[in-house]
């Protein structure tokens, strides 16, 4: 019995020792492979893992944002909308609201929470997840969304820790705070806070409140589902859930959370685009110059630039407010502008052409549904041009443009053509004459449906905004003066002087003469016979030298007709030119950009400001004497009169009193097809021209065609917002005369009559 019983005693020692031994085999080989499957996915055998430099940067596809000279982002340009920010960008409600709702021991742990991962381990998951923000951040920065296969699905996690580590090594807690911020994708074409907070509220992210911070934190858990644009019932549930989190933490008090979770859900939603916002039409002019920009300048390591991905910061010479006020001044006067046009568009049958054959008119048509991108795709399927044209005849539904908002309507595409001819649109340009920085440019009056630039791609013909050109050259050439006289009365230049082809006489607008004349007065009444004498002595190759010298880039006919205008310039090199005159003789090239920094804030590039004498300061100056009177008593003296309009008529009432010197003048082509209006004070010229597209759209009157009538109302305006605006500084001051000028500038300014009368006035005869 004794033996049977040590034998028993003798069997369970080898059976606890074997299983001991066992155990701690199993143990010791499990604890081994478990280190060995960790240090064989460290070192990427279960695929990459990021290297130190790319910890050090991570390639989070960054957007390139455009940044005005007062600090606001104009716009991006973007494959995903994705902005930098760093941590002290950040409001601290967001970042109380993160840490109370995704990792409530961020500020205790390594990378891996091990409580909340026995948690889930021992739950099986149904307590919650256990990834830590670090870990979700390399999620998103290395491999993206986990596998649903347990196995990937266990090396994705076994590397998701490892990044997590090195993440929390490598930078500080509130650094992986911003970038977690910065790569999350909250839909709508918005990647990180950045964007969210301009997509959804309009407005920075240091400017969020505490419900729209726990807005986009609940949206951390599934941007998807908790759309607030598509799901808003989801989304102030979720918000609430985030609100009672930050309670629980101490981070607001319950009083602030029933407050705030009452609130219901408010948004500003504006989808930033390409095609909208601020700036708009001068943004794809510079996203035009950048694809040139990159080209020539490459990276350190020799590889190209992307303006989608690779973060820059470009800073524009742009003001914004300055931006807001043009886009105000040409969106209020065109829209009553466009009004009175479909008014008298109404009994012309061929509207909006006036004047033009059956022939002509299909011409234009047909050119337009050639140039549209329905003609391109139903080319590209091999339809014929027959074909492709019966389709342009079949109405179909659609949204088009009108100043009180988009309208579904359905129409016939070529009827779409014609109304869309029918559009009046708008070019201004406002720039700092002493250093060349453009302030302001509004290429259109809406780039979603017009992306044709006005500014800078559009030249037009500028009437008599150009004759101040030709009164320049007469006073440097033939040293003439404002104060000195001329007659006003028929004039000839006959067939082959100036390579004139056939005679040619110049007419005034009133068809009448008004005799003895200061040069003065001749400009300020846009007097063609007097522009006609002038070029004719100074012959017109002198004028075009100095237009050119101005920084006129287009050619210009060696033609007497150009005293009058007869010329295609773009409201960019008009600008340029006229602030030539402003600044002292000197001319500066428009800039537009201050500086170029990539997404690590160092400068790639600054331009270097491009200036030459053109003309002296005393000419100069006798020329903006010559334009004050255009403002003084001439075309340009509405903008010093109080006018009878108001509320949505107070274009026709021109309200803007201006008691300031200004410099400035109108032009008018042949037939009212452009309507210009430059004007400029010491430190600001702005150019603005009004037109259609088609130069047979047009006023069948001189009433509204004008250029005072079409475009220096949107001058008046744009200059009353930017006076309104102290912080602008914009100069009501005199422009500076030079010392010991010897030009004679102050005239005795008698009226100019309107017939044939000579005025015998007390001023210096220049005799023709």
């Amino acid at each position: 019995m004794a033996a049977k019983n040590n034998n028993k005693t003798t069997n369970t020692d080898k059976d606890y020792k074997y299983y001991t031994k066992a155990f701690w085999k199993f143990f010791l080989y499990g604890m081994g492979g478990i280190l060995l499957f960790f240090l064989f996915a460290s070192w990427g055998l279960f695929g990459s893992m990021p290297s130190f430099e790319d910890l050090e940067n991570p390639d989070s596809n960054l957007a390139t944002e455009i940044i005005s000279a007062d600090g606001v982002v104009l716009g991006k340009y973007f494959q995903k909308n994705r902005s930098q920010l760093k941590y002290s960008d950040l409001p601290k409600n967001l970042v109380d609201a993160l840490v109370a709702t995704e990792d409530e021991r961020f500020y205790e742990h390594s990378g891996i929470d091990g409580r909340g991962t026995l948690r889930a381990i021992a739950s099986l998951g149904t307590s919650g997840g256990a990834s830590t923000l670090t870990q979700q951040l390399a999620k998103q920065l290395f491999h993206g969304e986990g596998s649903k296969f347990l196995p990937f699905r266990i090396v994705q996690k076994v590397k998701e820790w490892i990044i997590a580590i090195r993440l929390e090594r490598q930078y500080t807690k509130n650094e992986i705070l911003a970038m977690y911020c910065n790569v999350y994708d909250f839909g709508n074409y918005s990647v990180g806070v950045s964007s969210a907070a301009q997509t959804y509220f309009s407005k920075a992210p240091k400017d969020l409140t505490i419900d729209e911070s726990a807005i986009l934190v609940g949206m951390f858990k599934n941007s998807g589902l908790y759309n607030p644009v598509r799901n808003p019932q989801g989304v102030k549930n979720r918000r609430n859930v985030v609100l009672a989190q930050m309670e629980k933490e101490h981070m607001i008090t319950k009083e602030q959370k029933e407050k705030l979770q009452s609130l219901p859900i408010s948004l500003k939603f504006k989808l930033e685009s390409h095609r909208e916002g601020t700036a708009t039409y001068f943004r794809e002019y510079l996203r035009d110059y950048m694809k040139k920009w990159v080209e020539q300048n490459k990276k350190p390591d020799g590889s190209d630039y992307d303006i989608y991905k690779d973060g820059l910061k470009i800073y524009t010479t742009i003001d914004s407010r300055m931006q807001l006020h043009a886009e105000e001044a040409v969106s209020a006067h065109m829209a009553n502008l466009q009004e009175e046009f479909f008014i008298q568009s109404k009994n012309n049958k061929n509207a909006p052409f006036v004047n033009i054959s059956e022939a002509e008119t299909q011409r234009i048509l047909t050119q337009a549904m050639k140039s549209s991108n329905r003609w391109t795709v139903m080319k590209s399927m091999d339809k014929s041009d027959e074909e492709i044209i019966e389709s342009f005849k079949v109405k179909t539904k659609m949204t088009v443009f009108t100043w009180k908002g988009e309208k579904d309507t359905i129409m016939t595409p070529l009827d779409s053509i014609r109304y869309y001819k029918h559009f009046l649109q708008s070019g201004l340009m406002a720039m700092e004459p002493q250093t060349g920085n453009i302030k302001a440019w509004v290429g259109g009056i809406n780039y979603k449906y017009f992306q044709y630039d006005h500014v800078g791609q559009g030249a037009r013909q500028v009437g008599s905004t150009f004759k101040p050109f030709v009164y320049a050259t007469a006073i440097e050439q033939l040293n003439m003066s404002p104060c000195d006289t001329i007659i006003d009365g028929p004039f000839m230049i006959r067939k082959g002087r100036h390579h004139v082809t056939e005679d040619w006489e110049p007419k005034n607008s009133d068809n009448k003469y008004r005799g003895m004349v200061t040069l003065k007065q001749a400009l300020a009444g846009s007097i063609n016979t007097i522009s006609a004498k002038l070029i004719d002595k100074t012959g017109p190759e002198a004028v075009i030298t100095l237009a050119h010298k101005l920084g006129i880039k287009g050619d210009i006919p060696a033609q007497p007709s150009i005293a009058l205008g007869a010329v295609d310039i773009t409201v960019e090199d008009m600008v340029a030119a006229y602030s030539t005159f402003a600044n002292q003789g000197v001319y500066t090239k428009p800039q537009f950009l201050n500086r170029i920094e990539d997404k690590s804030g160092v400068v790639i590039y600054e331009p270097i400001p491009e200036s030459h004498d053109v003309l002296n300061k005393d000419i100069a100056f006798a020329v903006i004497k010559l334009l004050e009177g255009v403002t003084e008593g001439g075309s340009g003296s509405r903008l010093r009169t109080q006018g009878g309009g108001s509320g949505d008529n107070r274009w026709t009432g021109y309200p803007y009193m201006f008691t300031n010197p200004i410099a400035g003048k109108t032009g008018t082509t042949q037939n009212q097809s452009d309507g210009w209006f430059m004007g400029m004070v010491p430190n600001l010229v702005t150019g603005v021209w009004v037109g259609c597209e088609d130069r047979s759209a047009r006023f069948k009157t001189i009433t509204y065609g004008q250029g005072a009538t079409a475009a220096l109302p949107i001058w008046g305006y744009f200059m009353k917002l930017c006076y309104a605006d102290p912080e602008l500084k914009v100069s009501k001051q005199e422009f500076e005369r030079p010392a010991n000028l010897s030009i004679k500038v102050d005239c005795y300014r008698a009226p100019v009559v309107k017939d044939t009368t000579v005025i015998q006035q007390d001023t210096e005869e220049f005799d023709f």
